[in-house]
């Protein structure tokens, strides 16, 4: 009699499928397949690289786990040092604390970055497309695996553009400052505790050679709270002081204008780029200005910006006024105020041609969102008005303008704000500067912008300016006096 022996294998068999479904499942049963499916799927979106340790290679899980759980680290951390200390995470991603002869290469953390991000994009594809593979979609039901495949390339797009987003961010980041700030280059210290910054705007476009400087500021950051104040030189203005330097040595008594064949005549600050740059060699005036990333023109406006109000600027930023229009935009405009109708357009053909025949469009008073092109006009309109109402709405639209730069503002527009910022700003700050212009801006956001004009209606007289009673305006302003406490109090 022979008895036939059940083979041992089966229940052994039987009781793995049980306990481990998801390594292990009943490929014969389409229900069991399809659940273990939406499964794997969804572990490989929650959790990248659980999908890989529950049902396939545990080495590339256990390698997709560890990446996922690093990327969270650091965005965690990144977030901590934002809230708590953003001076601190702008000097590491900015390789500010880094030696200065790297050069370039003080830019590799923001690379870094980029690289980490967009391999962790390549490794969340490789997984997506290895969970597929695990899923074995032909043994889940006819619906569920259109569904499984469509569902996975759907979150694999909305998870893994968190992170490739945040490499393009880190790469145009890299690009833009390094478009903007210099690598090299003193950190000048604070003087009496203001960093002080020469302010220019101008069109830099086509008839760059005749440029003049429409809008002349000096921005004074206080080094402790971030406050600032600007104040507005008029462009105009004559007979002004240097401070010592070449064109001090040129002109000891004052600025007396200049006359060329060449140029003509011109007698205000905001001829001084054509007087040393077109009328004559500059770089024998200012032989280091391009080395330091400056130009004869600006640092000659420098010397009279500090000779005007008797403060150090070791510093200048400018604002390429025909591309201003762009940065606006990008920050989602700006809302002004408008005290008085003003026309849009290049001026009359002719003296006293009325402003209806001239004016291409008018901007009307009351409060205003205004895109680029309106805000531009806003500040340059000059025709129906003074150059001093002029220079307030300057300042007006530059404390406008200061108020859009929130962290939240900056971060949604980003891509637009940096591509603008490319093409808008020249400037001699250095690298090493960044943090703590970032850690006063920060503070200066709590704080009212302060503003001191230059104009008739701040005692100023605009055909024979009193240089000394303006150093000390600027200086009681940026320095008040303590008040003496009352006997007895």
């Amino acid at each position: 009699m022979s008895v036939t022996a059940t083979p041992r294998t089966r229940p052994a068999a039987r009781s793995v499928v049980e306990t481990r479904p998801l390594r292990n499942p009943d490929a014969g049963s389409r229900q069991v397949m399809t659940r273990r499916g939406w499964w794997l799927v969804v572990l490989n979106f929650l959790l990248p690289g659980s999908a890989q340790v529950l049902a396939g290679s545990r080495r590339l899980g256990r390698f997709g786990l560890g990446a996922t759980l690093a990327l969270w680290v650091g965005v965690i951390v990144a977030g901590l040092f934002a809230l708590l200390w953003p001076t601190a995470l702008v000097s590491i991603v900015s390789g500010a604390w880094l030696p200065e002869w790297l050069g370039w290469f003080r830019w590799v953390p923001l690379t870094l970055v980029q690289a980490l991000l967009l391999g962790y994009v390549v490794l969340w594809v490789v997984l997506t497309v290895d969970t597929l593979r695990l899923v074995r979609l032909v043994r889940t039901g006819s619906v569920a695996r259109f569904g499984i495949a469509a569902v996975s390339v759907l979150l694999l797009v909305g998870a893994s553009s968190g992170a490739a987003w945040g490499a393009q961010a880190a790469g145009t980041a890299r690009d833009t400052l390094g478009a903007i700030f210099g690598v090299s280059g003193p950190v000048v210290p604070p003087s009496d505790g203001y960093y002080n910054i020469l302010l220019l705007g101008a069109d830099s476009g086509e008839g760059r050679d005749s440029m003049r400087f429409d809008s002349i500021s000096v921005v004074s950051v206080n080094a402790d709270t971030g406050a600032v104040t600007i104040t507005g030189i008029p462009r105009d203005m004559p007979n002004f002081p240097f401070s010592p330097g070449p064109m001090q040595d040129k002109y000891p008594d004052g600025h007396e204008g200049f006359a060329s064949s060449t140029c003509g005549w011109g007698s205000g600050i905001n001829q001084l780029r054509t007087e040393v740059e077109v009328c004559q060699d500059g770089t024998e005036l200012y032989p280091d200005a391009a080395a330091n990333g400056s130009a004869p023109g600006i640092e000659a406006t420098k010397d009279a910006a500090e000779g005007i109000l008797g403060i150090e600027i070791p510093y200048y930023v400018f604002i390429d006024m025909h591309g201003f229009a762009a940065l606006v935009d990008a920050l989602g405009g700006v809302d002004i105020t408008v005290e008085q109708r003003l026309p849009k357009g290049g001026g009359p053909a002719y003296p006293g041609q009325p402003a209806e025949d001239w004016a291409i469009g008018w901007i009307e008073a009351g409060p205003q969102h205004m895109d680029g092109d309106t805000a531009q006009w806003f500040a340059r309109s000059r025709y129906t008005t003074s150059d001093f109402d002029r220079m307030q709405r300057q300042r007006q639209l530059q404390q406008a303008m200061l108020a859009q730069f929130t962290p939240e503002n900056v971060l949604t527009r980003f891509q637009d704000v940096a591509a603008a910022g490319t093409a808008v700003v020249e400037t001699d700050l250095p690298q090493p500067l960044l943090p703590t212009l970032v850690d006063l801006a920060l503070k200066a956001k709590e704080l009212p912008v302060s503003t001191i004009e230059l104009t008739p209606d701040g005692g100023i007289d605009e055909f024979d300016p009193n240089y000394a009673y303006i150093q000390e305006l600027v200086r009681t302003t940026l320095h008040p006096p303590t008040p003496t406490p009352e006997p007895g109090a």
